[in-house]
């Protein structure tokens, strides 16, 4: 039995749910998303709340139980609150501009990295004196800002040694100790 599955979404005022041909659309003030759901799994929308059901006790059937009402769950927080994700260059001389959506990264590599941030997110960085340059990405899809954040922290990512890359603000890197400390 799925616990989270049988769990209702609660729908906040300003926000519109509907269903047609299973895909899940949720409008609010942030904007729109929509999300493609199973023919199996059965979507019913009240005045206050949004339920989902499945026809059987199969294992497939329960798996898409919880994941789907887990991902409506998100798209009614993203278009009501949004989504933050902040990111922190570590290292001597790693920098981080932006115009637009527009992302010019310097990593240490022979060239700055220009990285194109997708539309529907908006992103600022953050330089200050004494302080590990960051960036921030903000936005109503939770999917597209982990997407987008993994790809940027791929770019660079921490080494165990000295700590030096592109991390989240809330990751904690693991150190290792050199090959001095061995002996």
């Amino acid at each position: 039995m799925s616990r989270i599955g049988n769990k209702p979404v609660s729908i906040p005022k300003g926000v519109t749910v509907t269903v047609k041909d299973a895909v899940v659309t949720v409008k609010g003030p942030k904007g729109e998303l929509s999300q493609e759901i199973d023919r199996d799994i059965v979507v019913e929308v009240t005045a206050e709340e949004v339920i989902v059901k499945r026809p059987t006790e199969q294992i497939r059937h329960r798996a898409m139980h919880g994941l789907y009402r887990s991902l409506i769950s998100n798209l009614v927080k993203g278009v009501t609150e949004g989504y933050k994700k902040d990111l922190e260059l570590v290292g001597v001389g790693f920098k981080a501009a932006n115009t637009g959506n527009i992302l010019d990264l310097a990593l240490g590599y022979s060239h700055n990295i220009i990285f194109e941030v997708p539309k529907e997110l908006k992103v600022t960085t953050t330089t200050e004196k004494g302080q590990n340059p960051k960036i921030f990405l903000e936005g109503s899809d939770k999917q597209l800002i982990g997407q987008v954040a993994a790809k940027i922290r791929g770019l660079r990512k921490p080494e165990p040694y000295k700590g030096k890359g592109v991390k989240y603000s809330d990751e904690i890197v693991r150190r290792k100790a050199g090959k001095a400390a061995g002996k």
